[in-house]
């Protein structure tokens, strides 16, 4: 505004100058300068306060646009000529402001609707401050949206500790927590840090393990009933269509040669049906009836070589090698019966990954490479068993179904395999894993010593 002033100050004393030097002129004729003072006086007034004016104008202006305030409309006569500029840029920062809020409340939309704790912190010089809480974490432990941090840590002590134990560093862990009094619940916390123009953020994510537990429960009779459905429905459609179709011929007077053949014909696949559905509950049963494992110190190294030992006719049938380099140096309590189940399961399915029947029926060459490698290694009192082949790999579309009741790629295969074996080693107190890649699939088996 100093400026401002200047100018104006500068622009009045011109004026005077102007209006001095013509009274100069005109001073013979006193009644004339009186008049061209008065239009002079007028004109400078007029023109002092129109230059105030569109000066003021601007000021406002910046300071809407510094203060992110597009409140206002930018006056209609003012949008062309000198202020051209000035309105562009106004409506084009407007835009963009409205543009981040709609952007800011979809962001917001989508957290308050995702069904894990999240709180994002906002870091102010050398605090923390709270950003954002979502709706789930605030319902979820009973507490209002704090901005301050030491709000949330006079009512979450034991979750505000653990964040600050750790110095707002990234983590992965577990923190029990108690919500009004209540009893102690286990949650998961996962934290990561970020920043943006300057500005330090700190992401928390929190999740019941309960919770987490009963969602993938879920999920997985959900998927479990759905292929027993399926399998019910393919055995059970037919028997009722064949059932139908039998009850209405014998109900003719006479049955001819075709009416016996079709009768004939219909029970052989009622039979077949039936048995199919027969052989799918026995499996059923086998999943869901495991027996506890009888443990008992074995020796590993010995154990692996006899299922070697009774798959070496397939093996040499189909001309697969085998890399033993098992070395497991002390007795291990296990099941025997139930641990080379497992072994000749997963032996079984890298010999069926090796097969090349189309390459033999087109006479085409078989791949070079057809081997299967053992290895184990010890660990924080851990045996890993590592069973890897030289297959195609598992195909991604199917990775995350290979360990579902049922599921299976194979024509005669019953898709218990791999559910049985995972159900024996997670019974054991360990648990079976796979990592496939093009070329290499590899089976590891856990085991606590």
């Amino acid at each position: 505004m100093k400026f401002h002033n200047a100018l104006f100050i500068r622009i009045f004393w011109l004026l005077l100058l102007i209006a001095t030097g013509i009274l100069l002129l005109v001073r013979s004729f006193p009644y004339s300068a009186i008049f061209i003072l008065v239009i002079l006086s007028v004109f400078c007034a007029e023109l002092y306060f129109f230059i105030r004016n569109r000066i003021l104008f601007y000021d406002k202006t910046i300071l809407s646009i510094l203060h992110d305030d597009f409140s206002s409309n930018f006056p209609e006569n003012l949008r062309k000529g000198n202020y051209q500029n000035l309105y562009q840029l106004y409506e084009t920062l407007k835009k963009k402001q409205f543009e981040q809020i709609s952007r800011e409340q979809v962001f917001t939309s989508i957290l308050n609707n995702v069904d894990t704790a999240i709180v994002i912190l906002k870091k102010e010089e050398t605090d923390w401050d709270i950003f954002l809480m979502n709706d789930y974490f605030s319902t979820l432990f009973g507490v209002p949206k704090f901005r301050h941090w030491q709000h949330l840590r006079d009512k979450l002590p034991s979750f505000c500790s653990e964040i600050e134990s750790s110095d707002f560093e990234e983590m992965k862990t577990s923190v029990d927590i108690r919500i009004d009094g209540n009893e102690l619940q286990t949650y998961s916390i996962q934290t990561s840090k970020t920043q943006s123009f300057g500005q330090d953020y700190y992401v928390v994510l929190l999740d019941s393990i309960q919770k987490v537990i009963e969602k993938k429960e879920k999920q997985a009779w959900i998927n479990l009933m759905k292929v027993i459905s399926h399998e019910l429905m393919n055995s059970l459609t037919p028997i009722r269509s064949l059932s139908q179709s039998l009850h209405d011929i014998m109900g003719q007077e006479n049955l001819d040669a075709d009416d016996m053949e079709d009768i004939r014909q219909s029970l052989s696949t009622i039979v077949n049906r039936s048995n199919h559905l027969q052989f799918f509950v026995e499996n059923y049963r086998k999943l869901t009836m495991l027996p506890t494992p009888e443990k008992m110190p074995v020796d590993l190294n010995q154990l692996i070589s006899d299922c070697l030992q009774i798959m070496k006719p397939m093996l040499r049938q189909e001309s697969i090698a085998v890399s033993n380099t098992i070395d497991i140096q002390s007795l291990v309590n296990v099941d025997k019966k139930q641990i080379e189940q497992v072994v000749i399961n997963l032996l079984t399915n890298s010999i069926f990954a090796l097969k090349e029947p189309e390459a033999k029926q087109n006479g085409a060459k078989p791949k070079e490479e057809r081997q299967i490698y053992l290895s184990s290694s010890v660990e924080n009192n851990r045996i890993f068993i590592t069973i890897s082949d030289t297959g195609k790999g598992i195909e991604k579309q199917i990775q995350d179904k290979i360990f579902l009741p049922f599921f299976t790629t194979r024509k005669d295969g019953a898709g218990i395999g791999l559910t049985l074996s995972k159900n024996i080693i997670e019974a054991h107190g360990g648990y079976l894993s796979f990592v496939s890649e093009e070329g290499k699939t590899e089976f590891v088996i856990c085991l606590v010593v």
